[in-house]
């Protein structure tokens, strides 16, 4: 089956991308990893011993990097709605973060226990129609927002993807309400042409 020019355009962007190589050179899952790595650095996410949740894990790239930080004494929940190889440490649950019942068996998982930081990476299968390819993206990141209201423990963190544009400044003043501090980060493995930012809250004060 012949390529179209998009997957040309992408397959040719990829080959020179550092990111990518430098992830094939280094075993990583993903490029994404990156991302994590430069905010983590700068904004000292992460520390051995951390209960972390990972929502839209797959293919574990974050994972992966969440795990070798927080060490054998720290735990790593991973969930995405597409399968996950196995990461040795890392307990992951296949299933859709919009349905109550995969949520409904993350919280299960936890057992009451409350979590230090949450990360989101998650961002819907795109339509090609920018409003409604925004208007879910903003409802993911509300999700996420939403179950670290249940989950994070007082004083813990969240970080979520999500695009500027509709519903950006309403969820930015949700997270601002919650936390202590909020910042915008825009990594330089981000590629230059998406308009994806993270949302950084640290110092939770409740919902």
């Amino acid at each position: 089956m012949p390529r179209t020019k998009s997957s040309q355009r992408w397959l040719a962007r990829n080959a020179k991308d550092k990111y990518v190589k430098r992830a094939r050179q280094e075993g990583a899952r993903s490029r994404a990893i990156y991302k994590l790595e430069e905010i983590d650095r700068r904004d000292h996410l992460l520390y051995p011993g951390m209960t972390v949740v990972d929502l839209g894990a797959a293919p574990g790239g974050w994972s992966q990097y969440v795990k070798g930080r927080v060490g054998e004494s720290g735990r790593v929940l991973a969930l995405d709605i597409l399968p996950m190889e196995p990461i040795v440490g890392v307990e992951f649950i296949e299933g859709d973060f919009t349905e109550q019942p995969v949520l409904d068996l993350l919280m299960q998982r936890l057992q009451g226990k409350p979590v230090d930081l949450v990360i989101s990476d998650m961002a819907p299968n795109m339509s090609g129609v920018p409003s409604v390819d925004q208007a879910r993206s903003i409802g993911l990141a509300e999700l996420a927002l939403d179950f670290a209201d249940k989950a994070l423990k007082p004083g813990g963190d969240l970080m979520i993807k999500t695009f500027q544009g509709a519903g950006f400044n309403e969820l930015h003043a949700r997270m601002r309400r919650r936390f202590g501090k909020l910042m915008s980060r825009k990594p330089q493995a981000s590629r230059a042409e998406s308009r994806e930012i993270y949302l950084l809250g640290k110092g939770f004060k409740g919902a």
